[in-house]
């Protein structure tokens, strides 16, 4: 049997993926224009998954058109291979998996605005409020895990960007206590801090996949947003 598809339908989604092709060269020239450098290149064997430019994430959609490539301030991303190194040397099989690194701003409205119905004030524990800029805008943040040289992410109790209490860094010992996290999760979490406070990192309270190579304050003082 023959099956036919709409002609319109094959346009459109021609259109789409050049579009989307476009974003990505776009945000690549960006970055590379405010100096930002390919965090594999000072790195290669730190791994890279950017989850907004699949639809493995939060928003369910591609944000980031074609871009594979992690981006960041050379200080952030020496800090990052710094990590590395450390996590490599007293975990020789385990490598740092970048999920998501610099942000053009343009992105960050994406990711805002896909959660309507949450209040502002809740909704900056997740997003940064894109009138403020994120650190990420700044190429000065990393969202990222620990998984082994064939890279399988090791087991954090919570997806990557979710939202709630098990994710919270904070609340861990509680959750723990409560069996909703268990011992070795909790275990992987401080593999993964601890290699990334040597690097010069710090983490946040709300997700333990975030961690800021500076303050929003000192990335303003120091960077230009990209958008």
């Amino acid at each position: 049997m023959k099956i036919h598809i709409p002609v319109f339908a094959v346009t459109f989604s021609l259109v789409h993926t050049f579009a989307l092709s476009l974003i990505a060269q776009h945000v690549e020239e960006a970055m590379v224009k405010q100096g930002l450098v390919d965090v594999q290149k000072v790195d290669p064997s730190i791994l890279v998954e950017l989850k907004y430019s699949t639809t493995d994430n939060f928003v369910g959609k591609d944000v980031y058109g074609d871009l594979t490539r992690a981006y960041m301030q050379p200080m952030a991303a020496k800090k990052l291979a710094s990590a590395s190194k450390y996590l490599q040397e007293h975990h020789p099989d385990l490598r740092l998996l970048v999920y998501d690194a610099a942000r053009p701003r343009t992105a960050q409205w994406n990711l805002w605005n896909a959660l309507p119905s949450m209040p502002e004030n809740e909704r900056q524990k997740y997003v940064a409020d894109p009138r403020k800029g994120s650190i990420h805008n700044y190429g000065c943040a990393v969202d990222l895990t620990v998984a082994t040289a064939e890279g399988k992410p090791l087991d954090m109790g919570t997806k990557y960007d979710f939202f709630g209490e098990l994710a919270y860094p904070s609340r861990e010992n509680e959750l723990l206590k409560a069996g909703k996290l268990t011992q070795k999760q909790i275990a992987n979490r401080l593999i993964l801090r601890t290699a990334m406070r040597q690097g010069g990192f710090s983490s946040i309270e709300f997700e333990w996949w975030h961690f800021n190579a500076l303050s929003r304050e000192k990335a303003k003082m120091a960077f230009r947003i990209v958008n």
